[in-house]
């Protein structure tokens, strides 16, 4: 079944002149839907902590800056936009008790949502605007005129009335210029997590790492398996984006499009296959959520520990070499 899109007309953005929006968290995509929206002529508030650098950047954008529960109270349509591991704590803290029937809490990953972490009072909508993008870049498209495509889901007894301003909320973000899919919370959550961590982050990373590592053991110059491994990959991705992967293998010699088909399925094994599908059952059984919300429980210990470990694997510090002489890439460095 062809999804459901819909675009500029399908939105009416004066639905949104009478309410106002709380933003809830300044990081990435609250700073650029906070700033897209103000610029699309709506009432925009935010709630952030004072003390660190997100509240700093919401006053040099004109914005005042308030408690997270005081934007709650002050809201009609409430965004949390803070990170997912931090958002059932607050939510139950200071959230919760402050909002009112009528109001529409919101969300651009339905994680919380859909795993239960966070459940709205009787009265209160729940509203998913998801782009499909960084906000950096949710930012930088809307500003040059076009958009990033969104998603669009809204909770079991949600009204029709409530989709209405979500297509508003994405048209004042610039989403309907791109295209916004319906879908639902729970397609929206399990297929983001599936992405992120079986081919997005998870397999490109270790398959990055995987590749270097066989190379460099075999007596080959990292700064050769960096190229190959990593640097290159980006040219690969960029043709997927531009075309699709016939595009791809119609731009590549034909010696490269023979090894994708012959060695390919060596790599992405019929047992690799069933990893996926055991990933995917832990995502859609709650696996996943509950070790996520229980590690930070703990102190993300384990969490943090793996992340020193891989900042300071060789491709990294390879990596991080060679950028730094090539002058055309705007390098960045944790």
């Amino acid at each position: 079944m062809a999804a459901t899109i819909y675009y500029d007309n399908d939105a009416d953005l004066s639905l949104l002149k009478d309410k106002t929006i709380a933003i809830l968290g300044y990081g990435s995509q609250g700073h650029a839907q906070a700033q897209n929206l103000k610029d699309s002529g709506c009432n925009v508030i935010i709630g952030q902590r004072p003390g660190g650098p997100n509240y700093d950047l919401a006053v040099s954008h004109g914005f005042s800056p308030m408690p997270i529960d005081e934007a709650a109270e002050k809201g009609d349509l409430i965004n949390i936009l803070l990170p997912d591991e931090v958002q059932g704590d607050l939510y139950r803290d200071h959230i919760r008790g402050k909002l009112s029937p009528g109001n529409i809490l919101m969300c651009s990953h339905g994680f919380n949502v859909h795993f239960g972490q966070v459940e709205p009072p009787q009265g209160v909508d729940t509203l998913l605007v998801a782009p499909k993008g960084p906000g950096h870049l949710v930012r930088s498209e809307y500003t040059a005129g076009g958009g990033v495509p969104c998603l669009i889901a809204t909770g079991d007894s949600a009204s029709e009335e409530t989709k209405k301003l979500g297509l508003a909320y994405a048209k004042g973000i610039g989403g309907t210029r791109g295209g916004v899919i319906e879908t639902t919370f729970a397609e929206e959550t399990e297929t983001d997590l599936f992405g992120e961590q079986v081919v997005l982050c998870g397999g490109v990373s270790e398959l990055v790492k995987a590749g270097f590592d066989t190379l460099v053991e075999a007596g080959y110059q990292p700064e050769m398996a960096y190229f190959e491994c990593m640097h290159e990959l980006k040219l690969i991705v960029d043709l997927f984006y531009q075309g699709g992967l016939n595009y791809m293998r119609y731009s590549v010699s034909n010696t490269a499009e023979y090894g994708d088909y012959t060695r390919g399925p060596r790599i992405v094994t019929d047992e690799t296959r069933a990893e996926m599908k055991r990933i995917l059952n832990e995502i859609r059984t709650g696996k996943f959520a509950r070790d996520w919300i229980l590690e930070n429980r703990g102190g993300a210990a384990s969490f943090k520990a793996t992340r020193r470990l891989e900042r300071q694997h060789a491709i990294e510090e390879v990596g991080k070499r060679l950028r730094s002489l090539m002058s055309w890439i705007d390098s960045k460095e944790v």
